[in-house]
């Protein structure tokens, strides 16, 4: 990877001092068109922060997961904050707390859901519910929905989010340890390596869920009931567009990151592709049975690169941005925005360049304004998308 070219630009405000960040437009991204966004920091002193997610109902209230076990939530514009729940994980390696979701109906339900590694010597993803009493007593009455075994403690995956048709989506990453081993992204016998789809409100043949009834593979005998796509890698963040569709950033192996939206019952390739091109060689690679990303991109000479997920922008802070997916980069710290191409779209979509942060943009949060929010993994803050100079 390139050196990063980085400056901190030190600004003295009354009572606190603040870093201003400031970006890098290099390689690829000198070439493109540039939307330019300030950073604005609103929360500091969080643990590997993971996931970004609002209270419902309440505009301000930030709710943190962090990848060491706590879920915790913060008053944007004051300094109130608190612990919903603690739990015990193990958090070696890509484990931890990874995702939350709230219930649609939790105005009147009040329940959330975890996506998390429990502690102990199995390695496993667990899938439970509670429920959230208030700020100052958190969650309690754990309600276990699923749990995964893993073999390895890398590519968890781990974001849950309900969709527009109320059932609750579950990216599972491969399992583990590197070029997929153990053939999970194509073996339709596990979890591993596949999106899920379940129906949270209505247990039923002995499972705490059912299975919907337009699940893709509810009447084979070779594929599991809930899987409603196969072939993902590690899908490191995912979300629904405007118009419902299921967008995912699925990280890559070592050479390509991608963005697939995910339809009913496709395969995307995994481990027989990595992005639109083969892994194995084989000729199966080029069967025709696999779909390909909307959008790509190569890691850099020298260097890593893992792709994190982001949203449509719905918000009116920053019109460059309106109706455009925002991604970044894990380690390159660079942000990317792109319009996501209708069904049958050939060619490459237009990619705008947000700049090249000094930041390790774990996770994105969307508020009910449709404003966007960055956490950074290392210095433990999350930020606001803003206008430049704004």
């Amino acid at each position: 990877m390139n050196k990063m070219v980085l400056v901190l630009v030190v600004a003295c405000l009354v009572g606190s001092r603040t870093y201003a960040l400031i970006p890098a437009f290099e390689g690829e991204d000198k070439q493109r068109k540039a939307i330019k966004i300030d950073l604005e920091e609103v929360v500091s002193r969080v643990d590997q922060p993971t996931d970004i997610q609002f209270l419902p109902g309440r505009a301000s209230t930030m709710i943190v997961a962090e990848k060491t076990g706590k879920l915790r939530w913060f008053r944007l514009g004051s300094r109130q904050s608190g612990t919903l729940v603690e739990l015990a994980v193990n958090f070696e390696s890509e484990m931890g707390l990874l995702g939350v979701a709230f219930h649609p109906k939790f105005s009147n339900n009040r329940k959330v859901y975890l996506h998390y590694n429990p502690a102990g010597r199995v390695l496993k993803s667990r899938i439970s519910e509670w429920v959230f009493a208030n700020d100052s007593s958190g969650l309690s009455n754990e309600r276990v929905l699923l749990e995964v075994g893993q073999p390895f403690s890398n590519h968890k995956a781990g974001q849950i989010a309900f969709g527009p048709d109320s059932f609750l989506y579950i990216g599972f990453g491969d399992g583990g340890s590197g070029g997929d081993p153990h053939r999970n992204g194509q073996n339709t016998k596990t979890f591993l390596g596949k999106m899920i789809r379940i129906d949270v409100d209505r247990p039923a043949k002995g499972r705490p869920y059912s299975i919907p009834k337009d699940n893709p593979f509810i009447n084979s005998k070779d594929v599991l009931p809930e899987i409603w796509a196969i072939g993902l890698r590690n899908p490191w963040r995912f979300s629904f567009d405007p118009r419902g569709r299921l967008v995912v950033a699925d990280v890559g192996q070592n050479r390509f990151e991608e963005i697939s939206i995910i339809e009913r019952g496709k395969n995307y390739g995994w481990n027989i592709k990595e992005a639109s091109q083969c892994y194995d060689n084989s000729a199966f690679c080029k069967s025709g049975r696999f779909e390909d990303p909307v959008i790509e991109y190569a890691h850099p000479p020298g260097g890593g690169a893992s792709i994190t997920g982001g949203y449509v922008y719905a918000g009116n802070a920053i019109q460059e941005l309106k109706n455009k997916y925002v991604y970044t980069d894990f380690i390159l710290g660079k942000i990317w925005a792109a319009h996501l191409p209708e069904k049958g779209f050939k060619g490459k979509p237009e990619v705008y360049a947000l700049g090249k942060w000094p930041i390790l943009p774990a996770t994105f949060g969307r508020d009910s304004f449709g404003e966007l929010y960055l956490g950074d993994f290392k210095a433990g803050k999350i930020y606001k998308l803003k206008p430049k100079g704004d």
